[in-house]
């Protein structure tokens, strides 16, 4: 894709920041593997902006990444660093990368992370968003690496939890990742057959919902499972009410981060893979501050500053077939 050699980068370095998501590791290696393929110098930097500030760097080679692909969490670590909201931290960041002649960095993250690549390119250093986050909350991509795993693996526990349920003519309140988007929460509860799904995104009424099971009791229906959204509140309190509302046992559990690990599905493993690819393709052609994402099923690039701008619409018509397939 190069048009002039001369101005490919010589250099680059690749992190991952925020939380972590199975497939990051599959992003590094792509970045790693076709960077050298390219002539072009790898450096891995270690906790995020953290370690860019510290100076945790080394010059990795394509061994560095092999037999990472199927491993969740990300080799390269991460780690939150409020040094790197500041003007003396940015700055010391691109010294770093000057110091190393690294003409440009892959960062792989959240909406975070992408603020601190935007704020690093004002410095003179190229830098290309990859989105890796389970919440698939950024606004410009379709599809953010990890979340597909994430959901997979929230299913899996629900379907066993159902179980004993079922055993003991329980409600099971499910608390899944999801602080500031439901798209987890109703994915998942569309998937194990949920009887309701709380989010942020739309009103509840526990009364309704109570109702609706004290009528399907009334058919024969003995247990139930409930969906929540972390970002909703305290599911302690939502499966009280619902307990006082219905006298049915109602337990919570709480999935926690048990989501964010485990060994990426396939899904996760290709679009990572196509991400990083893609991101290097960039910074082989002198782009910088954009973002890679997911739009109409096929990988495409966004100014950094557009992407941070956007709004996500959340899936209406999905959380309506929810709730009338549940009762």
């Amino acid at each position: 894709m190069c048009a002039d050699c001369n101005t490919m980068a010589k250099a680059i370095g690749v992190l991952t920041s925020g939380g972590d998501a199975p497939g990051m590791n599959a992003a590094v290696r792509a970045v790693t593997r076709f960077a050298l393929n390219k002539g072009i110098k790898v450096y891995g930097i270690r906790r995020g902006y953290n370690g860019l500030i510290n100076g945790d760097i080394f010059e990795m080679g394509a061994r560095d990444v092999s037999g990472i692909i199927q491993r969740g969490g990300t080799i390269l670590r991460t780690a939150r660093c409020p040094e790197f909201r500041t003007e003396e931290g940015i700055a010391k960041g691109a010294e770093q990368c000057n110091k190393l002649g690294m003409d440009g960095i892959v960062v792989i993250g959240g909406d975070g992370s992408f603020r601190g690549a935007a704020d690093l390119s004002r410095h003179g250093i190229k830098c290309i968003g990859i989105p890796g986050t389970i919440d698939n909350d950024i606004a410009c991509t379709e599809y953010t690496i990890g979340y597909d795993t994430a959901m997979n693996t929230a299913m899996e526990m629900i379907d066993k939890l159902r179980d004993t349920a079922a055993s003991h003519d329980r409600c099971s309140v499910v608390e899944v990742m999801g602080r500031r988007a439901g798209y987890i929460a109703l994915n998942v509860g569309i998937a194990v057959g949920a009887e309701a799904c709380l989010v942020l995104e739309e009103n509840y009424d526990l009364d309704e919902i109570a109702k609706s099971m004290l009528a399907t009791r009334e058919h024969g229906k003995t247990h139930f499972i409930i969906v929540v959204a972390e970002g909703i509140g305290s599911s302690d309190v939502i499966a009280r009410e619902i307990q006082e509302k219905t006298q049915i046992e109602s337990r919570v559990t709480i999935l926690g981060h048990i989501q964010r690990g485990g060994s990426p599905t396939l899904r996760d493993r290709v679009i990572a893979t196509e991400m990083g690819y893609y991101a290097v393709e960039l910074l082989a052609d002198d782009k910088a501050n954009r973002v890679v994402g997911l739009k109409d099923g096929k990988i495409y690039d966004v100014d950094i500053q557009e992407a941070l701008s956007m709004t996500k619409e959340f899936p209406k018509k999905r959380y309506d077939i929810l709730y009338n397939t549940a009762f």
